[in-house]
Formats: C-alpha cells, sequence, structure tokens
C-alpha cells in the first residue's frame, strides 16, 4: 500500500461521515468538508495520532463564481489549507465553501494552528471572506480605507478609486479612477508567415 492509499484510508476511519468528499488527482489529497464540521475535522487532523498534520503551511481564498466558464452550480466562496504531516511526512488540502455566497463565513483555525493568523486576514481582504473566530480579522495588504476585495472576479481589474500625493495639499488624496478601461485583443501570429518564412 502506497503513502498515499495510507492517508486516504486514514483519513475515512478517523473522519467517517464528516468526509464530504476525497479525491486524489496528481498524487495529491482533497479533502472537502463543511464548514459546520470545519474547526472540528482541523482538530482532529492535528490531533489524531494517525494524522498528525502539525503544521499549516498556507490558507487561501477562492472565488469560484467564474470557474469552469459559468457552468459550475455551487457556493462562491471556499477557503483552502495546505496541511503538512511532519511525523508521517505527507501533505493534505482542506477545502470548506461558505455556505452563504452574500456573507461568507467560515470558522478560524487560528487556534488549531498560529500560522493561520494572518493567511486568514489575506483572504478576509482579498476576497471578504469572514473568519469566525479569528482575534484580529482586519485588512492586511490593502490600503486602511480600500472598499471591497479586490480578488472578487466581480472586482474591476482599475479598481473603484486612485490615490495619489497632492502637493498643494500636501498630502495623499483618493479620487475616481482616470483610467479607460479598455479590451487589448493581441495580435495573432501565423506560423506559416513567421518572420516572412513559409512553410
Amino acid at each position: 500500500m502506497s503513502k498515499l492509499d495510507t492517508l486516504k484510508t486514514n483519513l475515512q476511519n478517523v473522519l467517517g461521515d464528516k468526509i464530504q468528499q476525497l479525491t486524489c488527482a496528481l498524487d495529491e489529497l482533497t479533502l472537502i468538508v463543511k464548514a459546520s464540521d470545519y474547526l472540528e475535522v482541523a482538530k482532529t487532523l492535528r490531533g489524531h495520532a494517525d494524522l498528525k498534520f502539525e503544521q499549516l503551511m498556507d490558507v487561501a481564498g477562492l472565488d469560484y463564481s467564474a470557474f469552469g466558464d459559468g457552468a459550475y452550480d455551487g457556493p462562491r466562496y471556499a477557503a483552502v489549507l495546505h496541511l503538512l504531516s511532519i511525523s508521517h511526512n505527507w501533505r493534505l488540502r482542506v477545502r470548506v465553501f461558505a455556505p452563504d455566497d452574500d456573507l461568507p463565513v467560515v470558522p478560524s483555525v487560528i487556534d488549531v494552528w498560529r500560522s493561520a493568523d494572518w493567511f486568514e486576514r489575506e483572504a478576509f481582504d482579498l476576497l471578504g471572506i469572514v473568519f469566525e473566530g479569528h482575534p484580529d480579522l482586519r485588512r492586511i495588504l490593502t490600503d486602511y480605507g480600500f472598499i471591497g476585495h479586490p480578488f472578487r472576479k466581480d472586482f474591476p481589474t482599475s479598481g473603484y478609486v486612485e490615490m495619489r500625493y497632492d502637493p498643494e495639499q500636501k498630502r495623499v488624496i483618493y479620487q475616481p479612477v482616470t483610467i479607460e478601461p479598455r479590451e487589448i485583443t493581441p495580435r495573432v501570429i501565423r506560423e506559416e508567415h513567421y518572420a516572412g518564412l513559409k512553410h
């Protein structure tokens, strides 16, 4: 039995019906759990001797609204954990979908892995995912007065406002974006005519 098969079996034995989906692709396991089970599953993943995921490597936020060219029909926002077991030398991806698209909320895992702190703040800042129970959930990358969440698929590429230093007022000011949105279509180069060569 391979190491990946052992991990899969251990996850099935330990988590049972808490597993919504468990898939293997490209030699990686992805575990999907419900938001209501997420915190309990996180504690089990860290503490159970057959799993022992001592280290949280990353938390990423995802917006699935444009996934599959609009063919996807499911919850819009997800948080994804990347875990490492130093004891067993294996990795796991855990995905949890926020049940409400209008106000995406999932529990914070900061009490399970302290390293979740800034990762969850980043996902909150850029995607607006609220991590319930996080002790200091505030923006970490955008400006203090920033409005919106720039990694959401419906956020305009140019944003809504721009900031610049005004030498007359001697301070930074915000103003509506002055960049005109435009679509750039690249010129297509046909191979048979490339560099004047004919094949």
